[in-house]
């Protein structure tokens, strides 16, 4: 069964930089694409960034030039890099990884972040 796990919430202030990891076991596929999503409080949740197979990454507007995303050789992993961090950035954050296109894919637990301004 395929596992995702977030790690690297924290409390920072704003201006501060983040790195928010991604752990995925359990499958013998590779996956087609890794996102970010997250929620603030009340309200609902909202995509951040992806990361496809080919490579390609992808960026809502407001985190576009202060996010970054990145994942290691074997692909099990994801970062979420988050500098020049504002409040309106606080949220939980959860990873989703898709194994086939389309579909609803795995998620995590989430991990906390809150920028203080």
């Amino acid at each position: 069964q395929v596992q995702v796990a977030e790690s690297g919430g924290d409390l920072v202030q704003a201006g501060g930089s983040l790195r928010l990891t991604c752990e995925v076991s359990g499958s013998i596929r590779s996956s087609v694409a890794m996102a970010w999503y997250r929620q603030a409080p009340g309200k609902q949740r909202e995509w951040v960034a992806g990361l496809y197979s080919n490579g390609f990454t992808k960026y809502a507007d407001p985190v576009k030039g202060r996010f970054t995303m990145s994942r290691d050789k074997t692909g099990n992993t994801n970062y979420l890099q988050m500098n020049s961090l504002k409040p309106d950035d606080t949220g939980l954050y959860f990873c989703n990884v898709k194994f086939v296109p389309n579909s609803v894919g795995s998620w995590g637990q989430g991990t906390q972040v809150t920028v203080s301004s």
